[in-house]
């Protein structure tokens, strides 16, 4: 999250601050939940009284103790990976290419080992906490002919093994499900509140998550669990006990007590996790209130105008933006610092920074929507978005959001459709649309030999295969996501007889690791749609804080300053409009991800994008409700009046 170079006031005095205070909190949560989970492993319906009893011993007994400790360690470097990993603009893989490259990548491998050592460690303190015959790896006993030796304790195998696995899978599903985003709650709540609601999805995720690595381990362990129960009898020269059932085998994992246990252990190591993940979640995400001017110019770098000037971190200018949206909402005389003028001099700063900045974030969503849209319709396929915390601007004062520059091949192949269809795209003239994913049924008698001709695959090894050599030829593949009116096909010029391949010729076909590559990379259009809106959630932030300042200063600027950038506002809004209403006529741009219950992932960055285009809209109309007619006397383009007179008229 923080590159070694940043050297931020923000971090040190708020953020580690927020974290640490999140971790104490979740050490302070392990004594019950520990608590909890030595009366659940040991409690038994037929002597309740005696149960308690032992429970309240074992609590005191210095075992217990030890664990304690051990536990309150992997808590703390549980928080401490969380805050080295998280982010406020998610990961999101356009494909399955993109996602085991984030699985394999070097920082991601060692958070996977390390939650798997820690989830070891949990593992051997509930198999000491528990006890009786998961308490040790080895006991002593004696062998056929009389020999003193050390057997394994394979109950106690079992439960270390466990716990790695559990945590590994964590780990990897905490990439998979963006775990590691902390996203910004829409309802401000105080912090009790907020945990207090969402105790009972913890502890719901955890449960499942238990049950569902608790299955997937006794899978594996039941084929793989040979391999560390042969290492480590050799190397620490065990020997197995032949007159025990071996637990890598049906008979052996069928003990409803040993299941029951591995579920509660892995319930308790998720719910810990989970605990210290929605803390720290809570308390970073905590409303910062930003001085918006400072008396003494030492002071200047902690007011919010040159926060927000700030590229990184990125944190900051989250919260930032958060603060300056809240401010526009409820606070006059904030808004009154906004509005005011610098002495001497008499210049805007603040309103000009402030309104600089947002409109630098609007200009890069629209600038990206225009870019993917044309990718979308040029090419039939968008390049694969990359939405991460380290993203490239293209300007200075804007959110960085960058993207990879990773091309989809075309596919290869046409989609048959009934003839119908296609005659119905062809019939209306030489300059009627043609759909490009519908092709006519080639092999069908009604089929002409122009058609044939028209939808001819170009040979991969023709110099026709690529780059366009002429106006007169176009490609006939397919696009992923083109529509009837996106693709026109020029037939007043006839085809040129280079782009006919020769039938002798065969297309070279691709070898079956290229095909299974290209597979891979194949995009997921509800994705890269994500992750184009990944960090939208700042947009939102600028889009309310201008109208609402725009809105307040009809009565509260004094001095008129919010009046000079109005058309530039009210330009930026409404090309960022058209942008996003083109957006969402593309396929699976209007589709809504179903909502998972049963995980730790923050749901909302899926559908980031429905909620930007519901801010822009209100936002309109929040300025055109205010101002009325008087807009009429601002400056802009016809198309931007016509649109605008659309929001005066509640048209839109």
């Amino acid at each position: 999250m923080f590159s070694p170079n940043t050297s931020s006031w923000f971090i040190s005095k708020v953020i580690w601050w927020r974290a640490a205070a999140s971790i104490a909190w979740s050490v302070l949560l392990l004594l019950p939940t520990t608590a909890v989970f030595i009366t659940l492993s040991k409690f038994s319906f037929l002597h309740p009284i005696q149960t308690i009893s032992e429970c309240l011993s074992l609590l005191m007994s210095a075992s217990s103790v030890f664990s304690f400790i051990l536990l309150s360690g992997v808590v703390i470097m549980v928080g401490f990976l969380i805050l080295e990993y998280f982010t406020v603009i998610p990961t999101i893989a356009c494909s399955k290419i993109a996602l085991l490259g984030q699985l394999l990548h070097p920082r991601q491998v060692i958070s996977s080992l390390a939650h798997c050592l820690m989830g070891m460690v949990v593992g051997w303190c509930c198999a000491v906490t528990v006890g009786q015959r998961y308490e040790t790896l080895g006991y002593p006993g004696k062998s056929s002919d009389g020999q003193p030796q050390m057997y394994l304790n394979e109950y106690h195998l079992v439960f270390l093994l466990a716990g790695a696995f559990v945590g590994f899978s964590h780990s990897l599903l905490g990439v998979i499900h963006n775990m590691n985003y902390v996203c910004f709650q829409t309802v401000q709540q105080y912090k009790y509140l907020h945990f207090k609601g969402s105790l009972p999805l913890v502890l719901k995720c955890s449960t499942i998550q238990a049950f569902y690595s608790v299955r997937n381990f006794i899978i594996v362990y039941f084929f793989l669990g040979y391999i560390p129960k042969t290492w480590i009898c050799k190397t620490l020269n065990l020997h197995l006990d032949s007159s025990v059932h071996p637990l890598d085998s049906i008979s052996g994992l069928v003990d409803l007590s040993l299941l029951y246990h591995l579920w509660i252990n892995a319930s308790f190591l998720l719910f810990t996790w989970y605990i210290t993940l929605l803390l720290f979640r809570i308390f970073v995400t905590e409303v910062y209130s930003f001085p918006v001017q400072s008396t003494f110019t030492d002071d200047s770098h902690l007011c919010l105008p040159k926060v927000l000037a700030d590229k990184q971190p990125m944190i900051s200018k989250f919260l930032a933006l958060q603060d300056l949206s809240l401010l526009s909402k409820h606070s006059p005389l904030r808004r009154s610092e906004v509005f005011s003028l610098s002495q001497p001099g008499g210049h805007p700063h603040n309103w000009n920074t402030v309104s600089k900045e947002c409109l630098a974030l609007l200009a890069d969503l629209t600038q990206r929507l225009v870019a993917y849209h044309e990718t979308v319709a040029t090419n039939g396929r968008a390049k694969s978005l990359s939405s991460g915390s380290e993203r490239k601007s293209s300007s200075e004062t804007s959110v960085t959001s960058g993207t990879e520059d990773l091309m989809s091949p075309r596919p290869t192949f046409l989609m048959r459709t009934p003839a119908s269809v296609f005659t119905r795209s062809v019939a209306g003239g030489p300059h009627s649309p043609l759909t490009a994913p519908f092709t006519p049924d080639l092999d069908s008698p009604f089929a002409s030999p122009v058609l044939r001709r028209l939808t001819a695959q170009v040979d991969q090894c023709s110099p026709w295969h690529g780059s366009v050599q002429s106006p007169h030829i176009m490609r006939r593949v397919p696009k992923l996501w083109s529509t009837s009116t996106e693709s026109q096909v020029s037939s007043s010029s006839p085809p040129s007889p280079a782009s006919v391949p020769s039938p002798k010729q065969e297309p070279a076909k691709p070898s079956f690791l290229g095909q299974f590559l290209q597979n891979r990379k194949e995009q997921l259009p509800e994705a890269s749609s994500q992750a184009l809106f990944a960090d939208s959630q700042a947009h939102i932030w600028a889009l309310e804080a201008l109208s609402y300042l725009v809105q307040a200063s009809f009565t509260e600027d004094q001095f008129g300053v919010v009046q000079t950038t109005l058309p530039s506002i009210l330009s930026s809004m409404l090309h960022l409009q058209e942008a996003v209403d083109r957006h969402f006529k593309l396929p699976h741009a209007s589709s809504k991800p179903l909502r998972s219950t049963n995980s730790m992932e923050e749901f909302t960055y899926k559908t980031l994008r429905f909620a930007l285009r519901a801010t822009l809209k209100t936002a309109i109309y929040r300025i055109t409700t205010t101002f009325g007619n008087h807009l009429n006397a601002v400056q802009m383009s016809a198309e931007h009046r016509k649109r605008l007179q659309q929001f005066l008229e509640f048209k839109e």
